[in-house]
């Protein structure tokens, strides 16, 4: 693989230039001091009342759970099933202190899923989310309840493998991508009138 393209419009440090989503993993095992180090990053990513609202199930190569989880996944997305990590990524609806709808929670799991998506990076890792995925047998297959908990993404997680062992189409979509300049996001004061 190529050197990493992107170049920054503003000074920023190089772990968000580093950070992409591959497709193709080889399939090292995930070690425990990894595994605890990507949950533990997660377990710092801030949220509304502290709340930590982020659940997850994951399961590792040659587990039932990893087979469970490859089983969530579309045809598309079916090359993850070679990392050796899989996660499904869940947050948790309403406030544990009171019960109330908690309308940054899904917001608050997003900061979670950069946080492990940036230790990945520092453990030589890569992670790759996923919204193809069958989101209601989530539920029943991992055992979360609708009423209580939101289905957010599928992640896979492992070292970076081989382009050739992808298909074509994906073979050539396997690079990191560039991004949107800050002109088309970022508004002084209220959006532009269209």
């Amino acid at each position: 693989m190529t050197a990493n393209p992107r170049t920054p419009e503003a000074d920023v440090d190089r772990e968000f230039l580093d950070r992409w989503s591959p497709r193709a993993f080889r399939q090292d095992p995930i070690t425990k001091a990894q595994l605890a180090s990507l949950f533990e990053a997660m377990r710092w990513a801030p949220s509304c009342f502290n709340e930590q609202p982020w659940r997850l199930c994951y399961g590792l190569a040659g587990e039932p759970a990893h087979a469970r989880i490859v089983g969530l996944l579309v045809e598309a997305n079916q090359w993850a099933a070679k990392a050796p990590l899989l996660i499904v990524l869940f947050n948790r609806r309403n406030f544990s202190h009171n019960d109330k709808p908690n309308r940054t929670s899904a917001f608050d799991t997003g900061a979670a899923w950069m946080s492990l998506a940036l230790e990945a990076r520092k453990l030589g890792l890569y992670s790759h989310g996923m919204a193809g995925f069958d989101t209601h047998r989530a539920y029943t297959e991992l055992g979360a309840d609708p009423a209580i908990y939101e289905v957010q993404a599928a992640i896979a997680v492992g070292a970076l493998g081989d382009p050739a062992t992808l298909p074509d189409k994906l073979r050539e979509r396997e690079a990191p991508n560039d991004r949107n300049p800050q002109e088309n996001f970022v508004f002084h004061g209220q959006f532009p009138r269209l």
